[in-house]
């Protein structure tokens, strides 16, 4: 069965070239034309990956991706024609995965998309085995590579496929710095295409819901001027 994935563009052009380039790298490519329309075609049946254009109209890329993101960890990539650092850091604070700003080259939207799923591929091999990343008798943290969970006591914490990349890359070196350009290459798997402010706003977020003081971090905890370490506690 083809892939099957959602372009969220109201340009015609740009989602009818998106669509011609993708349903010749093997997509089963559904179109929608408004951020309602997507949300729409979401709840009727969730796809395998989106590519989500930001600037929509009424309902824009931001709350579609926050919108699918209430329920659902399929990869997401926008696009904008907007470079701005605020809007970049915005989208993937809303939950996006990876980003591609306007114009690009559609070889890159599919390199893009190829890493997802290899990513997403490799979330979820058999045989669960945990590992406790913090002890506390009443509600320990543990993550179960195997099975693509994350547990904070019977609690289980809804990471999205990149924040529970980043946090499996960690904790298989733990006590070891790893650069923003380790973990580009480790999880987005296309590091020349990568920029830094992807990990910065994904360990935020992934520390929002692995440590009980996000402002404090004890478990995923920052070392200056060098990147990010992984403390088994």
């Amino acid at each position: 069965m083809l892939p099957r994935l959602l372009v969220v563009e109201d340009d015609d052009a740009i989602r009818t070239a998106l669509r011609w380039a993708l349903e010749d790298e093997g997509y089963a490519v559904a179109e929608a034309v408004s951020g309602e329309d997507a949300v729409r075609q979401v709840g009727a049946g969730v796809p395998d990956l989106m590519v989500v254009d930001l600037m929509l109209g009424r309902m824009d890329g931001f709350a579609v991706v926050r919108e699918v993101r209430r329920e659902h960890d399929l990869p997401i990539i926008v696009v904008s024609a907007r470079a701005d650092t605020h809007d970049i850091v915005a989208a993937l604070e809303a939950g996006a995965d990876d980003y591609v700003t306007k114009p690009f080259e559609v070889k890159e939207i599919t390199a893009r998309l190829r890493a997802l799923r290899r990513r997403a591929r490799a979330a979820q091999p058999p045989e669960p085995r945990p590992v406790v990343l913090e002890q506390d008798p009443a509600a320990p943290l543990v993550l179960n590579v195997e099975a693509g969970t994350v547990h904070r006591g019977d609690e289980r914490l809804a990471l999205t496929l990149t924040e529970f990349r980043l946090l499996c890359e960690l904790a298989s070196v733990p006590g070891r710095v790893l650069s923003r350009q380790d973990l580009l290459s480790r999880v987005w798997e296309h590091g020349f295409f990568g920029d830094e402010r992807l990990v910065d706003v994904h360990i935020r977020r992934l520390r929002t819901k692995v440590e009980r003081d996000p402002g404090q971090p004890r478990v995923v905890v920052t070392v200056r001027g060098l990147g990010y370490r992984l403390d088994r506690r």
